[in-house]
């Protein structure tokens, strides 16, 4: 009997404890469930947005083969994180594994990691279509961009298998109560009593690399766009040039903000409460702001969505008739 009660407690203190994004707030049933919405939101636009540009012939071009991979990133990014804190809400249970936190750790890292790349391949994009027309079927191939895209994925895996496992091997304390609504990394290392100096030594690398080169890489792709725009004598060529470009650009504005304030801030400027805030900005609002961003300015998917619609449509009158 006692054997069994000393079993149970130690099964109890090696799990995590996850606060929750709202805590015991007053409103918090009402917060949840505004979180779910924008759950099934982000869910069904990236999704959308995925079977839009499968489907369309005329979406199959470099841009949109990248939007689709970005679709799927914010598709995954979501879910590795939202259904766990809404099912703890709803259950009570708001405890995680060490392998569970280990996977959630895992896949933000290689979505995070694998987003940053891409939105400067995305950049890339841009610049080869406006300042390198002539040669963009050249530079911007099925199998440059097939490339690309692989090679942005492999790099995140490889930030998520070196950091994980240093994160998840640090001694923790008793309480293990992690301030955040899923496993973080920076949440959870601040319930080890060890030195983490290792951890941040390391983190600090990846970020000059899956940070700063991207960023390097988006801001002189920008900044040689903004130079041809500025020579360009036809106002119609201004519009067209700041319209392909300026959904881009609210992204990696949205997704970089947010994540060089958590992983590249100092401690001493941030609470706990803030990069809660922060994460789930960019955990739950962003995959919900990137279809809407791609979608709603975008002539061609709104164009492709129209004509879906009206093709359904004619089939469903089509079968009526012949019921």
């Amino acid at each position: 009997m006692y054997s069994g009660s000393q079993n149970s407690q130690n099964q109890t203190s090696s799990v995590f404890i996850l606060v929750g994004l709202f805590g015991e707030t007053k409103h918090a049933l009402l917060l949840y469930t505004v979180t779910f919405i924008f759950f099934l939101m982000a869910l069904a636009g990236n999704a959308l947005l995925i079977i839009l540009v499968h489907l369309e012939p005329h979406l199959h071009t470099p841009m949109y083969f990248f939007i689709s991979q970005l679709s799927l990133m914010d598709l995954m990014y979501i879910s590795v994180t939202v259904p766990k804190m809404l099912v703890g809400q709803v259950t009570g249970d708001h405890t995680i594994s060490p392998s569970g936190c280990g996977i959630q750790i895992f896949f933000y890292l290689t979505l995070a990691g694998a987003e940053f790349l891409l939105l400067s391949a995305m950049a890339y994009d841009r610049y080869a279509a406006i300042c390198r027309p002539l040669h963009y079927p050249l530079l911007m191939n099925q199998r440059v961009c097939v490339c690309l895209v692989s090679g942005c994925w492999f790099i995140g895996m490889v930030d998520g298998f070196v950091v994980t496992p240093i994160a998840m091997n640090f001694p923790f304390c008793h309480s293990r109560k992690i301030l955040s609504f899923f496993c973080e990394a920076p949440a959870l290392l601040k319930l080890s009593y060890s030195d983490i100096s290792l951890y941040k030594m390391i983190m600090y690398l990846c970020c000059v690399l899956m940070v700063l080169i991207p960023i390097a890489v988006i801001s002189s792709s920008y900044a040689l766009i903004l130079h041809l725009i500025h020579r360009m004598s036809s106002s119609e060529s201004h519009r067209k040039a700041f319209a392909t470009c300026s959904s881009h650009m609210i992204a990696v504005l949205l997704f970089f903000g947010a994540t060089i304030y958590t992983y590249m801030l100092p401690d001493s400027y941030r609470t706990a409460e803030q990069d809660m805030m922060v994460s789930a900005f960019y955990t739950i609002i962003t995959p919900v702001l990137n279809p809407l961003i791609y979608s709603l300015r975008n002539k061609d998917v709104t164009g492709a969505l129209r004509s879906r619609m009206q093709s359904g449509l004619s089939l469903r009158k089509g079968v009526k008739r012949k019921a």
